[in-house]
């Protein structure tokens, strides 16, 4: 197994781009494919990918694509994180949307491959994400990628409760 990461920005992503997102969070998900906030993928990913700023780091073995890390900067006074913690000086911030593998790439260390892509270079002070509560294995993964809980969200009213996720980039 060759892993190959490939950066895709703003302006600059194929036209098949949101479908191979979908493609692999179908798969990741698919033993949850009755939940409806798990089929609202679609849109989640037309909205990150349209956003200002969107990066995303994909994962090829050969010409399939095993997983990826997006996100896009959040407007300044839309971080939310804030209510979780004091307001640092410096408040510039890079949602990490989305961190995925494919079940059968899991445990070889793709995803922090594709995140430390993601957040190499960032001009941001900040980058933040949510993990679902039910899953403390992979709040501990971030812990370990330097990440610390600053409180707990629920985003929308079918979304599952979330740790907010804070780490300080510079």
């Amino acid at each position: 197994m060759t892993i190959a990461l490939r950066r895709y920005e703003a302006g600059d992503i194929p036209a098949d781009h949101t479908q191979l997102l979908i493609d692999v969070h179908t798969e990741a998900y698919r033993e949850q494919a009755d939940d409806p906030f798990v089929q609202r993928f679609p849109w989640f990913a037309e909205h990150w990918t349209a956003r200002p700023g969107y990066s995303c780091v994909v994962a090829y073995d050969g010409d399939v694509p095993v997983g990826y890390s997006y996100g896009a900067p959040l407007e300044n006074g839309r971080e939310w994180w804030r209510k979780h913690m004091s307001t640092p000086t410096d408040t510039s911030t890079f949602a990490v949307s989305e961190v995925m593998v494919r079940p059968e790439w899991r445990k070889r260390g793709i995803a922090e491959q594709t995140h430390d892509a993601l957040l190499a270079g960032r001009g941001e002070a900040l980058a933040v994400l949510y993990v679902d509560v039910t899953h403390p294995r992979v709040q501990a993964m971030y812990e370990r990628w330097a990440y610390r809980k600053v409180g707990e969200h629920r985003p929308f009213e079918d979304a599952p409760l979330y740790a907010v996720m804070v780490r300080t980039l510079r």
